[in-house]
């Protein structure tokens, strides 16, 4: 059996533990579509191939002398380039030569330890600050519904490469939106976990906590599956949450939710507007949740000055960043002006804001006494085009991505899951998504109520058209 690019994560690892498949036949039919894709897309600034296909081989012979007992065992994926990977340089899009780390993060490791074959690691902008895959370091990602529009960012590589069929799922990372914006913007599910779910180590916190791994797929069960293989803690991490069977939630009842609608943008100190064909396809989401059972009302979470808190935890993780990097002349202006305001920040605006956190906790966290679930857009406009972002300033890029994206980082700074689920296209054929939010470790009832949606709307079955060329493993 040849599996077709339609092919979710689960179903080509069921059809490799069923012998219909072998572990080499699949990663050759990745790398093929990857290279093929590489020109239009540009997906991936590392392409694991000879390294790739010696994992492949060797889960074929694990699965012949044990049987399958591993659930990933042989199954492609990709990882963001932020995450460490034996014997690759970890650039995290920045330009300059980069030494091979030595060691897998921990991420990492556990897609290994689940059987998982890393294919390659996907672009992202230059540390992850912007809503774009962009950058002098590998060009321009693009998105496989419109070639000349972003797939959004941080993780775009990884959004693009599932959502153009190249691999099944993906890594990546979530600081302020960066795995629920590109996936709103490239027709997936996008979960941000709790806090320490998926380790980030060897950084026991990314920018001051408020970035987490998370996963991309085409659908919610495939996406709880390698959150689920990908879950776990290093000895040293500062944030372990209980341990959860998110793929076990997915298909279960969630019973009758108070679900709150949020359309009005957190706290922005810039203008931010959500555009109506946005607003329409989230709307209709909601009438959807309606007519499933739930209780569906307006409400907005008691966000207050949230971002006043944001900006010292971002700005200075930015800061610690390029304090190491081995080429700092060679960085975006926009990133060594962040890397200023982040020095600045960083003795007691940024102690003040980790403070917050707690009350922000109490106060927001109330609000989930009176409801179980918020739905919100992920973003307020769709995707721009390729290049609309990139030559701005510093002041003009934030006021851009304020007023496209401005609903996901609240989530980042309380720690807590979120999940993307795909709304819809506008009327210009662009994909847009809305998130489910919910309170401390609440992924399994996020899915539930994801899930439901998925066999409503049947998202997973639609693709980009035209499907981005392939070529057979032996051209």
């Amino acid at each position: 059996m040849a599996l077709d690019r339609s092919e979710g994560l689960a179903e080509t690892a069921r059809a490799l533990a069923a012998g219909e498949v072998t572990s080499r036949a699949l990663v050759e039919r990745t790398l093929a579509r990857i290279e093929a894709s590489q020109g239009s897309l540009n997906a991936f600034r590392i392409v694991r191939a000879e390294a790739a296909l010696a994992e492949a081989d060797a889960a074929d012979r694990e699965r012949a002398a044990h049987g399958a007992r591993k659930p990933l065992l042989g199954v492609p994926v990709a990882v963001k380039d932020d995450m460490d990977v034996a014997g690759e340089p970890t650039a995290f899009g920045c330009c300059g030569e980069f030494p091979p780390v030595t060691e897998d993060g921990q991420a990492v490791r556990r897609l290994r330890a689940a059987g998982a074959v890393i294919v390659g690691k996907t672009n992202t902008c230059e540390f992850g600050q912007w809503p774009f895959t962009e950058g002098p370091a590998f060009g321009a990602t693009r998105n496989p519904w419109s070639t000349d529009h972003t797939p959004g960012g941080s993780s775009g590589g990884s959004a693009a490469a599932v959502a153009a069929g190249l691999v099944p799922a993906a890594l990546g990372s979530d600081g302020a939106g960066s795995v629920r914006i590109p996936a709103a913007w490239t027709h997936l599910v996008g979960i941000k976990p709790q806090r320490g779910r998926i380790s980030t180590w060897p950084r026991g916190e990314s920018f001051q906590g408020i970035t987490v791994n998370g996963t991309l797929a085409r659908t919610v069960a495939d996406a709880a599956l390698l959150l689920d293989a990908a879950s776990g803690n290093h000895p040293q991490d500062p944030h372990r949450p209980p341990a959860l069977d998110v793929s076990g939630a997915v298909g279960r009842d969630p019973g009758r939710l108070r679900i709150a609608l949020s359309l009005k943008p957190p706290f922005t100190a810039v203008p931010a507007r959500l555009l109506p064909e946005v607003r329409a396809r989230v709307v209709e989401l909601a009438e959807r949740l309606s007519a499933l059972g739930h209780f569906v009302e307006e409400a907005d979470p008691p966000y207050g000055q949230i971002g006043l808190t944001f900006v010292p935890r971002a700005t200075a993780g930015i800061a610690e960043r390029v304090g190491e990097a081995p080429f700092p002349a060679l960085l975006d202006r926009r990133t060594r002006g962040a890397a200023r305001l982040g020095r600045l920040l960083g003795g007691a605006p940024l102690r003040a804001a980790r403070r917050a956190e707690s009350v922000l906790h109490r106060r927001i966290g109330g609000f989930f006494t009176s409801y179980d679930v918020v739905l919100a857009p992920t973003t307020a406009a769709p995707p721009p085009r390729i290049g609309a972002l990139l030559e701005l300033s510093g002041f003009a890029t934030d006021r851009a991505m304020i007023a496209a994206c401005p609903y996901a980082w609240p989530w980042n700074v309380l720690g807590w899951p979120g999940v993307n689920v795909p709304a819809g296209f506008t009327p210009d054929g662009l994909p847009v998504g809305a998130q489910l939010l919910g309170p401390a470790n609440s992924e399994p009832l996020l899915v539930q109520v994801a899930a439901q949606l998925e066999a409503e709307l049947r998202w997973d079955v639609k693709w980009p058209s035209p499907p981005v060329p392939e070529r057979s493993a032996a051209a």
